[in-house]
């Protein structure tokens, strides 16, 4: 019987050069987390049901739920094997890692110390429709910090810094990351008076528009009762623009204007304090705004949200985002233990990347030397040389198959192997090689005790 081996939809796997392509950018990402003090944990890829789907931790987001399969053989177990996984024991892949945060601080409160900074780069799993750079299991590189009743504001200003730092070093053009409160939103609509059980199907009608478009979000909000008038001062409050100064002074004018608006106040003084943050954090100000208009549409988030996009390429959509949530760990253990986190979709994020030529992949191999094979009688010296090289911090492959020359060299070549070592009977006789640089051919004579020094100087 014919086995259909192709991946199945929506789970992609990598050629070898976009993978050290992506494990290149982790690095990247990994030691800015750690600059700014925060720790690495892992959480199962498996989670509780009830913890994926607790107060509305599910968002619009589909879950892989998880049963046993057994074995022909085992036909008689099935209802055994089936009631471990039925009620509060169903299990689930977990769709984001914000969640599995709180349930992994739940289990450790005891343990860990507030606020506790963290970063994850797992995979994640979401039953969406798959399309073009969009999967149903992708890498988050995320980062969260939870504290104990109380978090300073200072961490959400923190946030874009991280963000800014990162696409700064990886190279990919310019970027804006654009900030807002949810606190200033829900103010604003509960102004208006749209009843506390509209607003948050508002919010995420507006958070929808760079995608649908005025016309769609207008009849969203009349379809939740919003009058012409109402729908239009929330196009026009939306739509405020220009330098985070002038936005901020606008939303102040606002506050002065709408009824009730001690909600919408205190979202306005949490932005004010992010924004001074990320100036004293030397952010620069082309690289970040406020934009009225941001929202996240996870329920949890409660403070400030980011989102991030890269300038001349929006289509792509936003490469980084996250927010502020209250009380999300207060789901599990019944406690006030505000957070604050980002995550960087990397799958995607590479996927577009490589799609709209912003990267290119790396060479298929990290290696930097391959050592030919001219003679089998000479493979215990082939060997002695690999291994010196590797000792002296070098990243080497030995040819074991005696092939043609020019077939070891097309090799090397197609593999992005920078040098090849060449020892013939006369070379090894006398302690010698031949070394190839193979992007612009030129040859020279080394000894083979001056080997590693010669190629370390030559690979910078």
């Amino acid at each position: 019987m014919k086995i259909n081996f192709s991946t199945p939809s929506g789970f992609p796997e990598f050629l070898p050069g976009e993978k050290r392509l992506e494990q290149h950018l982790m690095d990247t990402i990994r030691r800015v987390y750690e600059s700014y003090g925060f720790t690495p944990i892992e959480t199962p890829a498996v989670e509780r049901l009830e913890v994926l789907q607790a107060k509305g931790n599910q968002g619009d987001n589909i879950i892989y739920g998880l049963q046993p399969l057994l074995p022909p053989t085992r036909q008689s177990e099935r209802d055994e094997a089936g009631r471990g996984d039925t009620g509060s024991e169903a299990r689930a892949l977990k769709f984001d890692q914000t969640v599995p945060l709180a349930a992994y601080i739940a289990r450790h409160a005891n343990d860990l110390q507030f606020p506790f900074a963290r970063y994850q780069m797992d995979s994640v799993f979401r039953g969406e429709r798959a399309k073009d750079g969009r999967y149903r299991q992708f890498r988050q590189c995320d980062i969260d910090v939870v504290g104990r009743k109380e978090l300073s504001l200072l961490y959400d200003a923190q946030m874009p810094a991280i963000i800014a730092e990162i696409f700064s070093q990886i190279q990919i053009g310019d970027f804006l990351i654009r900030i807002n409160n949810r606190k200033v939103l829900t103010g604003f609509f509960s102004s208006l008076g749209v009843t506390p059980d509209r607003i948050k199907a508002c919010i995420n009608i507006i958070d929808t528009l760079e995608k649908v478009g005025v016309d769609k979000v207008l009849a969203g909000l009349a379809a939740q009762g919003l009058s012409p008038a109402q729908s239009q001062q929330v196009i026009d409050f939306i739509n405020i623009q220009g330098n985070v100064d002038r936005v901020l002074g606008a939303l102040d004018e606002f506050a002065t204007k709408l009824p009730d608006a001690d909600r919408f106040k205190l979202g306005i003084a949490e932005l004010t304090t992010v924004i001074n943050g990320v100036r004293n954090l030397g952010v620069p100000e082309n690289c970040y705004c406020i934009d009225l208009s941001i929202a996240r549409g996870l329920d949890y988030y409660t403070g400030t949200v980011y989102e991030t996009t890269l300038i001349g390429h929006e289509a792509l959509g936003s490469i980084c985002s996250g927010g502020r949530y209250e009380e999300l760990v207060g789901t599990f253990i019944g406690e006030s233990m505000p957070g604050v986190g980002i995550s960087i979709g990397l799958t995607r994020l590479i996927y577009r990347l490589l799609k709209a030529n912003i990267l290119q992949p790396l060479a298929a191999t990290p290696t930097q030397v391959m050592v030919l094979n001219l003679q089998e009688d000479l493979m215990p010296v082939y060997l002695q040389v690999s291994q010196q090289l590797r000792q002296a911090g070098l990243k080497v492959v030995t040819a074991f198959d005696k092939r043609p020359l020019k077939k070891q060299f097309a090799f090397a070549d197609k593999q992005g192997i920078t040098f090849c070592v060449v020892i013939g009977e006369e070379e090894a006789a006398n302690k010698r090689c031949q070394l190839k640089n193979m992007i612009d051919g030129e040859q020279v004579e080394v000894s083979i005790d001056d080997l590693a020094n010669e190629l370390k100087q030559r690979l910078g």
